[in-house]
């Protein structure tokens, strides 16, 4: 059965974000993701995590101005050494809450700036950033996003991230994979997935249209959780989804109907 992790910033938002640990818990979560840790202190959320008896299996390097609409810097040429400063930032963060791997937003292709420029700028910036995380003992990811829900986004197929992983050539460099990204840009995921195990260090879900729950749109998650298993993926699934009813809670029966 498939194993998933509750991304807190996505679900139980009915709660003030540091009680969402109780609340994944009190749920059957026994892991968490979110989008970032660094508005809190560290020995805050280790210990929201030792008192629910949680594991953090993801965050991601500090990514810009996120509320002024930035989804990364890595492909920025102009923002190396802020970068940089993120990538010491996230292992400090992962390193005290046991997280063992990070996701890289690469972000939005900046004015001005040719696609060949950004791309150099994003390898040197995730040849630097995975080397320095190795010395940490933590994985760097690297995720594909659709167009339609971030237009501008530099990264936005698995094969290219594939490429950019094959440019780099470092050990230390997955693939985040997200099936809700992947079904919008170009489906084919239980080949895709299949094909790519090895380079896969993480999966994402929610269901298309509409970014909700596993089986409310055009997913066969019921097939696909059993592919995955199949495969003998034994990472996490995070849960990064929009629940549609009023609370989170109301909506996870998915995970029983599906697993069965």
């Amino acid at each position: 059965m498939p194993k998933f992790a509750a991304n807190l910033t996505m679900l139980f938002t009915e709660l003030p974000f540091m009680q969402r640990f109780e609340a994944a818990r009190k749920a059957g979560f026994e892991a968490v993701e979110y989008l970032f840790p660094y508005p809190f202190p560290k020995q805050e959320l280790a210990a929201a995590l030792t008192a629910n008896g949680l594991k953090q299996v993801l965050h991601n390097l500090p990514a810009g101005n996120w509320d002024a609409g930035e989804r990364g810097i890595a492909c920025h040429p102009d923002r190396v050494g802020e970068f940089r400063e993120g990538v010491a930032r996230a292992i400090e963060y992962a390193g005290a809450l046991g997280c063992p791997q990070v996701n890289c937003l690469v972000g939005k292709l900046p004015a001005g700036v040719s696609a060949q420029e950004a791309r150099e700028t994003l390898v040197a910036n995730l040849r630097y950033a995975a080397e320095q995380l190795r010395g940490a003992n933590i994985r760097l990811l690297i995720e594909p996003i659709n167009t339609f829900d971030i237009p501008g986004f530099f990264l936005t197929r698995t094969d290219q991230a594939l490429a950019l992983i094959e440019e780099v050539d470092s050990s230390n460099l997955f693939v985040q994979y997200d099936i809700y990204h992947a079904q919008r840009m170009e489906g084919e995921l239980g080949n895709t997935i299949a094909k790519n195990l090895a380079r896969i260090g993480h999966i994402q879900l929610a269901d298309n249209p509409g970014r909700g729950e596993p089986g409310t749109g055009e997913i066969n998650y019921a097939w696909l959780f059993k592919h995955i298993d199949a495969l003998g993926y034994a990472g996490w699934i995070g849960c990064e989804y929009k629940p549609r009813g009023s609370t989170t809670a109301e909506g996870l029966g998915w995970r029983e109907a599906l697993t069965k």
